[in-house]
């Protein structure tokens, strides 16, 4: 199969969608992207996207261990995610802090192991493994509807929790010192939020790949922040990118011979720069009209 872009957006989209591997892949990263988006515009809010991407680094090992084991990837990524989001997130808080020296070293250190133990179980794996770089960088040919199915029942449940947390998780990301004085659980909170990181890391590595989470867990976040503060539009806007992003990216995949965490991650950043210099242009616009005009100013002297 050599697919041909034609630029005729509506028969590129029939051609894609011929094929029942592409729809597979069309509806998982739909699923991936509303759970990255969402996810992902706390995390950055609460400055945790280096343990975000320590998370995803750390599915590598885990779909790899399956992969020698006989089993299916997809339960690998989710239970070393999970399993490590969990242990991140009953850290001491001194320890967990934003910002703490600690917390990074302990962070890169899992890290390099978790690359290092990935590899190991890779060279375990006796067999034909062509999907060491799937792994990595992301592939579209090989979700299934399994897949698929399992991707939903964990963003599901997933989505809700976030819902039932937001209130709390946003007081507790913002001031959680204040929070905890007015009775908020902000160790709990902090877990379950952890738990919830991990699901997402765990399905957007199936996407992108291990190594290229950020491209889809931060970069539609952090340009959403870019563009605005509030809250609900600041999720709809990460969400809103994040499927873009997905979309074109899978497109882009399917007409070429290079990996969809490559294009996702490359259109991705892309949308951030283009957030970060209209955040810029408004942020100069602002200061001039805020700016007193000399004339009046002398008159006032």
């Amino acid at each position: 199969m050599n697919p041909v872009a034609t630029w005729n957006l509506v028969d590129d989209l029939r051609q894609m969608t011929a094929y029942p591997f592409m729809v597979n892949a069309l509806r998982a990263g739909t699923i991936v992207a509303v759970v990255a988006g969402a996810v992902g515009w706390v995390m950055v809010l609460r400055r945790e996207s280096f343990a975000g991407h320590t998370l995803a680094v750390v599915g590598f090992p885990g779909a790899a261990a399956a992969t020698w084991l006989g089993i299916s990837s997809g339960s690998g990524y989710f239970v070393a995610c999970i399993g490590a989001a969990l242990i991140i997130g009953a850290l001491p808080a001194a320890v967990r802090g934003r910002g703490s020296t600690e917390q990074s070293a302990v962070i890169g250190i899992v890290q390099a192991f978790a690359l290092a133990a990935g590899m190991l179980f890779v060279s375990l794996y006796k067999g034909f493994l062509s999907g060491l770089t799937n792994l990595l960088f992301g592939t579209i040919a090989g979700v299934s509807a399994d897949q698929v199915n399992v991707l939903l029942a964990a963003a599901v449940p997933c989505l809700v929790l976030l819902v039932v947390l937001g209130r709390p998780l946003l007081w507790a990301s913002i001031d959680p010192g204040s929070a905890a004085a007015h009775g908020v659980p902000v160790r709990s909170v902090t877990v379950l939020f952890m738990l919830l990181l991990g699901v997402a890391a765990a399905g957007t590595s199936q996407v992108t790949g291990s190594l290229l989470v950020f491209a889809l867990l931060v970069a539609p976040a952090a340009a959403a922040h870019q563009l605005t503060s509030h809250p609900g539009l600041g999720v709809a806007a990460s969400i809103a990118i994040a499927m873009a992003v997905t979309w074109v990216g899978m497109g882009f995949a399917y007409f070429s011979p290079y990996p969809i965490g490559f294009w996702v991650a490359s259109f991705a950043f892309g949308v951030y720069l283009v957030g970060l210099a209209t955040r810029t242009l408004l942020d100069r616009r602002g200061r001039r009209v805020a700016r007193p005009d000399r004339n009046a100013v002398e008159v006032m002297a």
